[in-house]
């Protein structure tokens, strides 16, 4: 059965660091979902293998030609969004696929393939937690980072729509449940 795993969770809570440890370490069942946005690409990053970055206006002819399994813009003319094809692609090699998806994502996936998908919201332990390693990131000037506190508060609140919670306080923790959680519906018909 073709299934997907979704993690969702505020910025800066270590989404991407578990689905990355996820790909490494079960990367003959798991293929990446790679998403596509508007934002700037970071200089660690590479065109088509962690994001597909497109000028807004690309973007929104995409949007318009219905190419998007979801999209969402977070910010003002900044969007992220899942390409259908991406799925299709994943799919074809015969994996399950991982979606890395900001929380009103994931749960627009998860109401879309129902059991088929399993949806993680990864939470920080604390919201004070969350700022320092924004911080520590230095991608951020002051005034978005304090939009992407004001966001993150209200992600937390749909942390109950999502199948299930894993706090990441101690990351070898996270990993290890993740590994657990991921496996165990892997295993499930």
């Amino acid at each position: 059965m073709e299934k997907l795993i979704i993690f969702s969770a505020p910025s800066g809570s270590g989404k991407t660091t578990v689905v990355k440890h996820l790909l490494k370490e079960m990367c003959h069942k798991l293929g990446f979902s790679v998403s596509a946005t508007t934002r700037k690409k970071r200089p660690t990053e590479t065109e088509g293998k962690d994001y597909y970055f497109l000028e807004e206006t690309d973007f929104e002819k995409k949007i318009n030609a219905e190419e998007f399994l979801e999209y969402e813009e977070v910010y003002k003319g900044l969007y992220y969004g899942t390409l259908t094809s991406e799925v299709n692609r994943v799919w074809a090699q015969g994996k399950t696929i991982v979606f890395d998806v900001d929380v009103q994502g994931g749960i627009n996936i998860k109401k879309k393939y129902g059991d088929k998908a399993l949806a993680v919201f990864l939470r920080p332990p604390s919201i004070d937690v969350l700022m320092e390693r924004l911080r520590k990131r230095d991608t951020e000037v002051e005034h978005h980072l304090q939009e992407r506190i004001d966001k993150a508060n209200f992600e937390l609140g749909f942390e109950n729509q999502f199948d299930t919670v894993i706090i990441n306080d101690d990351l070898k923790v996270a990993l290890a449940e993740a590994e657990r959680v991921v496996t165990n519906f892997l295993e499930k018909n």
